[in-house]
This record gives C-alpha cells, sequence and structure tokens, in this order.
C-alpha cells in the first residue's frame, strides 16, 4: 500500500515538472520611489520694450533751451523715440503719452528744462491718476512752482540752480516716496546759468547711459533699498548722476576715504550723504549711506560746462 505522503510529494514535483516558473519564488516587486517634486523654472522675464521719451523746453525753449534739442538728437542717435516739445503744449502731449502707454505700454521718460521740468512733474501727476508709472523723470533747473514728485515716478532726478531767478526749483517728493531720488544744486558753479544748464555734453552722455541702461537698473536696483541723496555739488566737481544711495555696514579698518575709494565716489559726497566731516571716524557695524553708480564714472569726462561754452550767469 501506498503511503499518502508519498502521493502528495510526487503530486507536488508532477506540478513543478509541468510549470517550472512556479519553482523559483520571484521577489516581491518594489514601488519605484516617487520621483521628487520640482517646480517649474520660471518663464524667463521678457525684456522691457524701450522707453518712450519724451523732452520739454522752457519758456522761449526755441532760443534758451535749445540743449533739449541736442539730447534728443543724441537720444534718438543711440535708437530711442525721443521727441521735444514746447511746455505750453504740456497736457496735450501728457495725454498723447498716456493714450500711447494704454495701448501699448513702455516705460514713459519725462525730461525738461525750466518750464519745460514743471511740465515734465505735471504729466507725472496725470499718469498717476491713471495708475501709469513713469520710469525716469529728469528735470532740469526747474521753475520754483514745479510740484513735489508723485508716487508713481519710479525714479527722479533733479539737476538745478537753488539762486536762479528763472529755474530755482529745489523739487521734493511727497511724503510716503519709496523711488529712487537724487537732488544736485549747482550754485557754487560760476560757469552754470540757468541758460546753459541744459547744455552740458557730460550730463547728455550720462543721461542717455541711463536710459539706455533702464531696463537693467530696473531689474538689479530695488526701491526698498534705496536711500534719497541731496547735494550741494562742490564748484570744481563733475556731476555724476547717482539716481539714490544705498546702505552699507562699515567694517573694521574702514575709513571715509578707503569706503570713497572702494566704491569709486568722491569724499565730498560721502560726507554730504551722511552729514559727516570727510574724516570723521567710523566704528564697526555702522550704517553709511554711498551714493549708487548707474554706470562707472568717466574720469576723463569734461567739467559740467566747457568753459568756453558758458556764458556768466549774470547775463
Amino acid at each position: 500500500m501506498i503511503d499518502p505522503r508519498r502521493l502528495v510529494v510526487l503530486a507536488a514535483c508532477a506540478l513543478l515538472a509541468l510549470n517550472p516558473c512556479l519553482a523559483t519564488a520571484s521577489p516581491a516587486k518594489s514601488k519605484p520611489a516617487a520621483a521628487p517634486t520640482v517646480a517649474p523654472p520660471p518663464p524667463p522675464a521678457e525684456p522691457l520694450p524701450p522707453p518712450k521719451i519724451y523732452l520739454f523746453r522752457g519758456a522761449m525753449g526755441p532760443i534758451f533751451s535749445t540743449g533739449m534739442d541736442r539730447l534728443s538728437e543724441k537720444l534718438t542717435a543711440a535708437g530711442f523715440s525721443a521727441d521735444v516739445y514746447e511746455f505750453t503744449l504740456c497736457r496735450l502731449i501728457g495725454n498723447r503719452a498716456i493714450a500711447s502707454y494704454k495701448e501699448s505700454p513702455a516705460p514713459i521718460v519725462l525730461m525738461g528744462h525750466s518750464m519745460g521740468g514743471l511740465c515734465s512733474v505735471l504729466i507725472s501727476e496725470m499718469a498717476a491718476k491713471e495708475n501709469i508709472p513713469i520710469s525716469l523723470v529728469i528735470t532740469i533747473d526747474p521753475a520754483h512752482a514745479t510740484d513735489d514728485v508723485p508716487l508713481n515716478v519710479e525714479r527722479f532726478i533733479n539737476i538745478f540752480l537753488s539762486d536762479s531767478v528763472l529755474g530755482g526749483g529745489n523739487v521734493v517728493a511727497v511724503p510716503g516716496f519709496r523711488g529712487h531720488y537724487a537732488s544736485y544744486d549747482l550754485k557754487q558753479n560760476s560757469r552754470v546759468s540757468h541758460i546753459n544748464i541744459e547744455k552740458s555734453d557730460d550730463i547728455h552722455r550720462q543721461i542717455v547711459e541711463m536710459v539706455t541702461q533702464l531696463p537693467r537698473i530696473q531689474a538689479a536696483q530695488t526701491e526698498a533699498d534705496s536711500v534719497p541723496l541731496r547735494y550741494l555739488v562742490p564748484g570744481d566737481s563733475l556731476v555724476e548722476l547717482w539716481d539714490s544711495g544705498v546702505r552699507l555696514p562699515v567694517r573694521r579698518g574702514d575709513t571715509m576715504e578707503s569706503i570713497a575709494a572702494a566704491n569709486r565716489v568722491p569724499l565730498w559726497s560721502l560726507a554730504q550723504s551722511n552729514s559727516l566731516p570727510e574724516n570723521a571716524t567710523l566704528t564697526p557695524g555702522q550704517s553709511i549711506i554711498v551714493p549708487r553708480h548707474l554706470t562707472p564714472p568717466d574720469a576723463a569726462a569734461a567739467m559740467v560746462v566747457p568753459p568756453a561754452a558758458a556764458p556768466s550767469r549774470r547775463k
């Protein structure tokens, strides 16, 4: 008689022979590890369209504000849309600029001499009511009656003569202004007058460079870290168009002179920015305001107005 246990073993062997794949147990398949979730990279920022530049002459502009025409020609030669107008057309051109922006948004740049400076701020106020930003405003010895800089202006620069009768607009910003601001009083330069201040080739050069770099500047510098600047420029000094200052911590061994040299700014500007004497003793960790360059200064640049081109201020 056959042992039943032996029959069970023989049956198992027969099954294995018929199904060899069952002879080896397959290991349990592990679930593939979940790939970490990675946020897709942000789409590249679209470059800003080139700015539209509006320049304004002062009273009797074709005679006394010809520097604005020369500046317009230089900006046009650099590839920009830059038209010059009489300040008497201020509201008309302002409405055109606003309509153009609504149709095809592009940075707006406003520049004006004398009453043209007043016009540049007026158009900024018109744009503010439409929630339209103004990328850059440059006023050159604007009229005394010029209003404060409104909140929609991202960068404002005033180059003026505080003792000027025809200009002399010491323009300030409205409370709460968070844009970039710089003011330059040139009254100590005896070669500069109201009727030649807008004709400086060196200032023109810096303005063209600033407008050229405007898209890159906007990306690199934020309003949050900007400090407004106000200067009484020494009579024998170059005008360097900083648009604001930045706070930097003082390190061990720093002096006013070494910080000025490291940041390529004149010592007088550092002293004025911080209301300190040029030989002030600094403490490590102290915060100090340094004017911020938009473009590297040109050591070989001419003075504000070449002597041959500068009539006496008394004329």
